[in-house]
C-alpha cells in the first residue's frame, strides 16, 4: 500500500512538474477592440520559467519586445504584468493545457473603453 501511494504521489508531482512547463516561444493571433475599431496582431511570447518563477519577454506587433514583470506559475495558472514603449501596463492571467495558454489580457486603457481581450497562445514549433 505504502508503494502504491509513493508511486503516485511521484507520478502526480511529474505531471504537475510537466504541466508547468511553458519554457520556449509561443504565438497568438489576437483581435483587440477599444477606442471605435478592431485589429488583429501576432503577439509572441518568450518564457522561462524557474520554480514558480516566470521571466521572459512579449511583443503584441506593434512595439519593441518588453520585458515581463512580476511573472508567477502556479500548476497551471500564469500570471505577468508587462510595461509597453507606448507608456500602457497590461496584465495577462492564463491557463495551460498542453501547448496552449488561455490567456485574458486587461490593458491599463480599460478606463477609456477598451475591453479585456481573451485570446489562446500556442506553441511555437
Amino acid at each position: 500500500m505504502r508503494t502504491l501511494l509513493l508511486a503516485t504521489l511521484i507520478v502526480t508531482f511529474a505531471f504537475a512538474v510537466h504541466a508547468a512547463d511553458i519554457t520556449g516561444k509561443w504565438t497568438a493571433e489576437v483581435t483587440s477592440k477599444g477606442f471605435g475599431s478592431e485589429m488583429t496582431l501576432t503577439n509572441t511570447f518568450v518564457f522561462k520559467v524557474e520554480g514558480k518563477k516566470l521571466t521572459g519577454s512579449t511583443n503584441m506587433g506593434f512595439d519593441d519586445d518588453a520585458e515581463i514583470q512580476n511573472g508567477k506559475i502556479d500548476g497551471n495558472d500564469i500570471s505577468f504584468t508587462v510595461m509597453f514603449d507606448f507608456g500602457g501596463e497590461a496584465t495577462y492571467k492564463g491557463k495551460i493545457s498542453g501547448d496552449t495558454i488561455a490567456f485574458t489580457r486587461t490593458m491599463d486603457a480599460e478606463d477609456y473603453g477598451t475591453p479585456p481581450t481573451t485570446f489562446t497562445a500556442k506553441r511555437a514549433k
